[in-house]
């Protein structure tokens, strides 16, 4: 019988994933391909951004509804790349009963959610299956994270999903 690679585990370790906090979410477009827009205005300084296809823009409008719409969380900042996206969610709790909800009920619900939703505007899926997040553990790395996802559309061109 032939071996299978061995999965590896996204979740921390002893985290208790059942409290809030903030959570920074990285999902990608299936075979990294460019779907989502374009940057535009390189060489200019300060002025790379990005320029939504319909699929990009289709994947912001299920994030800003999915903020206005989850009293469990509040989507804190974005960035939508060519063939990615990042978002910081915090997770706060405040389900119908008031009580928190379970983070790792949250964070997979949240991103089902949008690749339902944009995949079905898109008529194919357009995500790989799984995502990355990363719990983030103080102030300095949530800034550290907040200027990565800012600087995202300047810094396409080196970036580890480009290629």
């Amino acid at each position: 019988m032939k071996d299978l690679p061995e999965r590896k585990h996204s979740r921390l370790r002893g985290y208790d994933y059942n409290k809030n906090g903030g959570y920074f979410i990285t999902f990608c477009v299936k075979g990294r391909r460019e779907l989502l827009g374009q940057i535009v205005g390189r060489g200019i300084p300060d002025a790379p951004r990005m320029e939504l296809s319909d699929h990009g823009m289709n994947l912001r409008n299920a994030i800003d509804f999915m903020n206005c719409s989850n009293a469990a969380i509040i989507v804190d900042k974005y960035v939508i790349m060519p063939n990615h996206a990042h978002i910081i969610v915090l997770v706060i709790g405040g389900g119908a009963s008031g009580k928190p909800r379970p983070t790792n009920a949250v964070i997979p619900k949240f991103i089902s959610s949008i690749k339902r939703y944009t995949n079905k505007m898109a008529g194919y899926n357009l995500w790989q299956t799984s995502y990355h997040d990363h719990i983030i553990r103080n102030e300095a790395e949530y800034l550290h994270i907040w200027q990565y996802i800012d600087n995202n559309p300047a810094t396409w061109d080196d970036d580890v999903y480009h290629e």
